[in-house]
């Protein structure tokens, strides 16, 4: 039974109504020693306690989207094949433009919570040696006749951890919200794609490539890229991609960002964090070497020449704020950093709230990049 399907939620509010209902019919009932009696109601006190936890946990996990098998719960789901040492630039030397054309087969995710349109695939990374779940939403204009020979711009979503590849679509709408907003042209007709990060049981890979352990960086930044490019009417010019995350996801869009500008020309991080330390579960935190290789503050600052990318970062005080500062403190041109303060709580529902102006700003930056105005920005 799925961990975040509604018939184990189902299950788990019947269990907690029968374990408070047991005590009021059989309290009294309990036959036996003392002792005996005792361990019969401490059990039932016991399995309504347990079974209320259960739907706490399960309303929460589903709300927030934190966990999204039995084995990210259970820390037992390994998604990596290999790590070989990929080299500083995250492609062992392979030139991506010899590799097989990664066209991959999308499904209509069956999880009614993801709402409509969106679809799922299952990617093999070519590169990165991982595999695991892609999500993918179509704007509303990718079928229309007039978008016929349009490629289209492209935004990767990122949770935090720990985080479903859902949460984007399941938790903050994201779809949803923007669509009007792209019906109306508010904001340019983005392709959407949500690929699993939490790969590794009980860690957070940070986004990085740590050789014998994960290639995260080249499965995000590489391998789903290509396949998006070779699947969908996308552009492959950084100018029409971006990366978004929140929280551990959020540091993870301002390192790819800054990393490869080669790859997106905008990150946003939302209540991110600069050194990978900040995450405890962190591998990129595991010696001084890694955590300086993945800290786009360190990136930018020791840069031969800054990178032409732009990021926008928002927190609050003591959450992502001074973080964002300390990157615009950093910033040489071409690199843009514009930073919000929020007052938010570091929850999805803050995260929610922000999505309208996170794509007016990314369809302004990328717009502005390209030296186009929003709508035509999609259409090269």
């Amino acid at each position: 039974m799925s961990l975040t399907g509604t018939p184990f939620f189902v299950t788990a509010i019947v269990l907690a109504v029968i374990a408070v209902l047991l005590p009021l019919a059989l309290w009294s009932r309990v036959r036996g020693p003392a002792v005996a009696r005792g361990v019969a109601r401490l059990l039932m006190v016991g399995f309504a306690q347990v079974t209320a936890l259960v739907v706490v946990f399960v309303a929460v996990n589903n709300s927030n989207g934190l966990y999204d098998s039995w084995d990210d719960l259970l820390g037992t789901g390994d998604h990596v094949t290999a790590a070989t040492d990929l080299g500083k630039d995250g492609t062992g030397g392979v030139r991506l433009a010899d590799l097989p054309r990664s066209r991959s087969v999308f499904k209509p995710a069956t999880d009614p919570v993801l709402g409509e349109g969106v679809r799922v695939t299952n990617l093999s990374g070519q590169v990165s040696g991982v595999q695991g779940e892609v999500y993918v939403w179509l704007p509303p204009q990718y079928d229309e006749p007039a978008y016929r020979n349009t490629k289209f711009p492209v935004v990767e979503l990122l949770p935090g951890y720990p985080g479903s590849a859902k949460a984007w679509f399941g938790t903050l709408k994201v779809h949803e919200q923007l669509r009007p907003m792209m019906e109306s042209g508010e904001v340019a007709p983005f392709i959407l794609v949500a690929p699993r990060t939490t790969l590794l049981g009980r860690v957070d890979t940070g986004c990085a490539n740590i050789p014998g352990r994960v290639n995260a960086d080249s499965w995000l930044s590489v391998d789903v890229r290509k396949m998006v490019t070779d699947t969908f009417r996308a552009t492959q010019r950084p100018e029409g991609w971006a990366v978004a995350g929140y929280s551990a996801g959020g540091h993870c869009a301002a390192k790819l960002a800054v990393a490869h500008p080669d790859r997106y020309r905008a990150g946003v991080s939302m209540s991110g964090y600069n050194d990978p330390a900040a995450e405890k579960a962190s591998l990129a935190a595991l010696d001084e070497e890694l955590r300086r290789a993945n800290d786009p503050l360190h990136l930018l600052r020791s840069a031969p020449t800054p990178p032409r990318t732009s990021l926008l970062v928002s927190g609050a005080r003591g959450d992502g704020f001074e973080s964002g500062l300390a990157l615009r403190a950093a910033a040489q041109p071409p690199t843009l950093v514009d930073v919000v303060e929020i007052g938010g709580a570091h929850d999805t529902g803050e995260w929610k709230r922000q999505v309208p102006d996170i794509f007016f700003w990314l369809t302004r930056q990328l717009a502005y990049e390209r030296g186009t105005t929003p709508s035509a920005s999609a259409g090269h």
